[in-house]
Protein backbone atom coordinates (compact mmCIF):
# COMPACT_ATOMS: atom_id res chain seq x y z
CA UNK A 1 0.00 0.00 0.00
CA UNK A 2 2.86 2.05 0.83
CA UNK A 3 3.78 1.84 -2.64
CA UNK A 4 0.94 3.38 -3.96
CA UNK A 5 0.73 6.19 -1.60
CA UNK A 6 3.77 7.05 -2.96
CA UNK A 7 2.05 7.42 -6.01
CA UNK A 8 -1.15 8.97 -5.28
CA UNK A 9 0.63 11.58 -3.34
CA UNK A 10 2.54 13.02 -6.37
CA UNK A 11 -1.18 12.92 -8.13
CA UNK A 12 -2.69 14.59 -5.31
CA UNK A 13 -0.16 17.25 -5.95
CA UNK A 14 -0.82 18.18 -9.37
CA UNK A 15 -4.18 17.67 -8.67
CA UNK A 16 -4.42 20.29 -5.69
CA UNK A 17 -2.58 22.49 -7.82
CA UNK A 18 -4.90 22.88 -11.07
CA UNK A 19 -7.91 23.21 -8.62
CA UNK A 20 -9.36 19.69 -10.31
CA UNK A 21 -10.80 16.95 -8.38
CA UNK A 22 -11.39 12.78 -9.12
CA UNK A 23 -13.76 10.46 -8.82
CA UNK A 24 -13.17 6.66 -8.82
CA UNK A 25 -14.97 3.90 -9.84
CA UNK A 26 -13.31 0.25 -9.30
CA UNK A 27 -14.30 -3.47 -9.27
CA UNK A 28 -11.20 -5.83 -9.11
CA UNK A 29 -9.25 -3.67 -7.42
CA UNK A 30 -11.46 -3.35 -4.10
CA UNK A 31 -11.57 0.29 -3.66
CA UNK A 32 -7.20 0.41 -3.43
CA UNK A 33 -7.37 3.47 -5.20
CA UNK A 34 -9.69 5.95 -3.59
CA UNK A 35 -7.59 4.45 -0.55
CA UNK A 36 -4.34 5.42 -1.88
CA UNK A 37 -5.65 8.68 -2.87
CA UNK A 38 -7.38 9.55 0.47
CA UNK A 39 -4.44 8.53 2.39
CA UNK A 40 -2.81 11.28 1.25
CA UNK A 41 -3.15 14.39 3.78
CA UNK A 42 -5.51 16.88 2.09
CA UNK A 43 -7.55 14.66 0.18
CA UNK A 44 -10.97 16.55 0.68
CA UNK A 45 -9.11 18.97 -1.63
CA UNK A 46 -9.46 16.83 -4.80
CA UNK A 47 -11.53 13.43 -4.07
CA UNK A 48 -14.96 13.75 -3.93
CA UNK A 49 -15.97 10.07 -3.85
CA UNK A 50 -15.90 6.73 -5.21
CA UNK A 51 -17.48 3.24 -5.56
CA UNK A 52 -16.64 -0.29 -5.84
CA UNK A 53 -18.91 -1.50 -8.47
CA UNK A 54 -18.54 -5.70 -8.48
CA UNK A 55 -21.54 -6.77 -9.00
CA UNK A 56 -24.84 -5.59 -11.69
CA UNK A 57 -26.56 -4.37 -9.00
CA UNK A 58 -23.60 -2.13 -7.27
CA UNK A 59 -23.56 -0.71 -11.17
CA UNK A 60 -27.13 -0.10 -10.96
CA UNK A 61 -27.03 1.73 -7.11
CA UNK A 62 -23.81 3.19 -7.50
CA UNK A 63 -23.57 4.69 -11.27
CA UNK A 64 -26.91 4.81 -12.18
CA UNK A 65 -26.16 1.74 -14.98
CA UNK A 66 -28.77 -0.31 -16.03
CA UNK A 67 -28.93 -3.59 -18.74
CA UNK A 68 -30.29 -1.02 -21.40
CA UNK A 69 -26.81 0.77 -20.69
CA UNK A 70 -25.19 -2.31 -21.38
CA UNK A 71 -25.94 -3.34 -24.26
CA UNK A 72 -22.91 -4.53 -26.59
CA UNK A 73 -20.70 -3.98 -23.74
CA UNK A 74 -19.41 -6.81 -21.55
CA UNK A 75 -17.78 -6.03 -18.27
CA UNK A 76 -13.96 -6.60 -17.56
CA UNK A 77 -13.56 -4.65 -21.35
CA UNK A 78 -12.15 -0.86 -22.58
CA UNK A 79 -15.56 0.05 -23.63
CA UNK A 80 -16.92 -0.64 -20.30
CA UNK A 81 -14.30 0.92 -18.01
CA UNK A 82 -14.87 4.29 -20.15
CA UNK A 83 -18.56 3.91 -19.38
CA UNK A 84 -17.48 3.47 -15.78
CA UNK A 85 -14.89 6.22 -15.80
CA UNK A 86 -17.52 8.51 -17.60
CA UNK A 87 -20.18 7.76 -15.13
CA UNK A 88 -18.54 8.08 -12.39
CA UNK A 89 -17.01 11.52 -13.65
CA UNK A 90 -20.57 12.84 -14.43
CA UNK A 91 -22.21 11.81 -11.18
CA UNK A 92 -19.75 13.47 -8.90
CA UNK A 93 -18.95 16.64 -11.15
CA UNK A 94 -15.69 16.03 -11.23
CA UNK A 95 -12.93 17.26 -13.69
CA UNK A 96 -11.31 13.22 -14.00
CA UNK A 97 -13.24 9.74 -13.66
CA UNK A 98 -10.75 6.87 -13.25
CA UNK A 99 -12.63 3.47 -13.43
CA UNK A 100 -10.86 -0.46 -12.97
CA UNK A 101 -12.83 -3.34 -14.41
CA UNK A 102 -11.58 -6.59 -14.40
CA UNK A 103 -10.32 -10.55 -12.82
CA UNK A 104 -8.18 -10.40 -9.82
CA UNK A 105 -7.97 -14.41 -9.53
CA UNK A 106 -6.99 -16.91 -8.57
CA UNK A 107 -9.42 -18.10 -11.47
CA UNK A 108 -11.09 -16.09 -14.04
CA UNK A 109 -13.74 -14.69 -14.56
CA UNK A 110 -17.53 -15.67 -16.18
CA UNK A 111 -16.56 -13.61 -19.56
CA UNK A 112 -12.96 -15.92 -20.54
CA UNK A 113 -10.39 -13.28 -19.14
CA UNK A 114 -7.42 -15.30 -16.98
CA UNK A 115 -6.93 -14.03 -13.65
CA UNK A 116 -4.75 -11.02 -13.64
CA UNK A 117 -6.89 -9.36 -16.56
CA UNK A 118 -7.68 -5.66 -16.10
CA UNK A 119 -9.40 -3.34 -18.12
CA UNK A 120 -8.58 0.86 -17.39
CA UNK A 121 -10.24 3.66 -18.51
CA UNK A 122 -9.61 7.36 -17.12
CA UNK A 123 -11.98 10.22 -18.79
CA UNK A 124 -11.14 13.77 -18.22
CA UNK A 125 -9.81 17.27 -19.61
CA UNK A 126 -7.10 15.24 -21.80
CA UNK A 127 -9.83 13.32 -23.13
CA UNK A 128 -10.26 9.32 -23.09
CA UNK A 129 -7.94 7.06 -22.32
CA UNK A 130 -8.31 3.09 -21.75
CA UNK A 131 -6.04 0.18 -21.91
CA UNK A 132 -5.85 -3.69 -21.01
CA UNK A 133 -3.36 -4.71 -18.31
CA UNK A 134 -2.38 -8.45 -18.50
CA UNK A 135 -0.32 -9.69 -15.38
CA UNK A 136 -0.31 -12.98 -15.95
CA UNK A 137 -0.19 -14.21 -12.37
CA UNK A 138 -3.15 -15.52 -10.33
CA UNK A 139 -2.32 -14.05 -6.96
CA UNK A 140 -5.28 -12.11 -6.17
CA UNK A 141 -4.13 -9.37 -3.98
CA UNK A 142 -0.96 -9.35 -6.02
CA UNK A 143 -3.26 -8.43 -9.09
CA UNK A 144 -5.17 -6.13 -7.27
CA UNK A 145 -2.17 -4.18 -6.28
CA UNK A 146 -0.91 -4.37 -9.53
CA UNK A 147 -4.14 -3.12 -11.13
CA UNK A 148 -4.67 -0.09 -8.45
CA UNK A 149 -0.82 1.04 -9.45
CA UNK A 150 -1.59 0.71 -13.08
CA UNK A 151 -4.41 3.11 -13.42
CA UNK A 152 -2.33 5.51 -10.64
CA UNK A 153 0.63 5.50 -13.15
CA UNK A 154 -2.02 5.94 -15.78
CA UNK A 155 -3.86 9.17 -14.29
CA UNK A 156 -0.42 10.57 -13.83
CA UNK A 157 0.50 10.26 -17.03
CA UNK A 158 -2.75 12.40 -18.47
CA UNK A 159 -2.82 14.79 -15.87
CA UNK A 160 1.24 15.29 -17.43
CA UNK A 161 -0.36 15.65 -20.69
CA UNK A 162 -3.66 17.66 -19.67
Amino acid sequence: MRDLVERAARIAEALTVRRETVAVAESSAGGLVAAALLAVPGASAYFLGGAVVYTREARRALLGIDDEAMAGLRSASEPYAALLARRVRERHGAAWGLAETGAAGPGGNRYGDAAGHTCLAIVGPAGPRSLTLETGRSDRAANMEAFAASLLDQFAAALAEA
